[in-house]
């Protein structure tokens, strides 16, 4: 392929370095304390192992607001790894805090992140991705070019329709196609998700195995797939996930040559790794 792989989505944590002890009293995970690890090293042996030239490191969990391990990552080795960090949100920074659009700034100048994760599924029924107090953020993003990756339930979507219209000059990311069910009609959520390709700064990572009700290669996920691809087109799709490459790389049979650059690696690199 002549363009790099791009994996847009992965962990990275360690269990035997001091430097970057798991905390749960910070930890936004706090019942699940690892038991092995998953380190940049490890990452990059499954980079060598799968033919993929970068990855972009979702920080864990495990660590909370602290992203010390993820910006460790990307300083260490930069032509390998991007890194979105967690601040705001479910344990993490109150956000109506006045005081996160600066350490999203310092999270990406001095930590060398490319933007944060955002979770709201964590808090179902509270609303707080589209709330004004949530705008100084955003507006600290489109200064620093910070993508935000949001993690959302079906019935959220909406306000990222808000949100990223509000703020044109945020890229987001949306993960796990919003968790939709797909035993469900599309007014529950794959139709406001769809919605959103009328928004040029919204892009759909293709991670299949959440919605999916299968095993590999999550065949029931295709035509959503291919719903997505024919709304958004692949300069707006990205590919996640090591055990995914064969499947979006040689298996989804309406992908072209052409489509499959853009999607395995061209669309990540212009988000994370500009």
């Amino acid at each position: 392929m002549p363009y790099p792989i791009i994996n847009a989505a992965e962990h990275a944590w360690i269990i035997h370095d001091p430097r970057f002890q798991v905390d749960s009293e910070i930890s936004s995970c706090p019942g699940g304390r690892p038991d092995h690890e998953q380190s940049g090293e490890d990452l990059i042996a499954g980079m060598k192992m799968y033919g993929v030239d970068r990855v972009v490191i979702s920080h864990v969990c495990y660590y909370g607001r602290d992203n010390s391990y993820t910006s460790h990552c990307v300083k260490t080795w930069p032509d390998r790894f991007a890194g979105i960090g967690l601040l705001v949100g479910h344990r993490l920074h109150a956000p109506d805090d006045p005081a996160n659009p600066d350490r999203l700034e310092a999270a990406c100048t001095e930590g060398g992140l490319a933007g944060l994760r955002l979770s709201p599924i964590y808090d179902r029924n509270v609303v707080w991705l589209n709330d004004p107090v949530c705008d100084p953020l955003w507006r600290k993003a489109a200064e620093l070019g910070a993508v935000f990756n949001i993690f959302l339930a079906p019935h959220q979507v909406g306000q990222v329709t808000d949100m990223a219209a509000r703020h044109p000059g945020v890229k987001v990311v949306i993960d796990h196609f919003a968790m939709i069910d797909i035993s469900r009609p599309d007014d529950e959520g794959f139709g406001p998700l769809l919605d959103l390709h009328r928004l040029s700064n919204v892009y759909i990572r293709t991670s299949l195995h959440n919605p999916s009700k299968q095993g590999l290669p999550f065949r029931d996920m295709w035509p959503y797939l291919k719903r997505v691809y024919d709304l958004f087109g692949p300069e707006r799709m990205l590919y996640a996930n090591f055990y995914e490459l064969l499947i979006m790389k040689d298996m989804v049979p309406f992908f072209s040559a052409a489509d499959r650059e853009w999607i395995m690696g061209r669309t990540a690199g212009g988000l994370y790794f500009a």
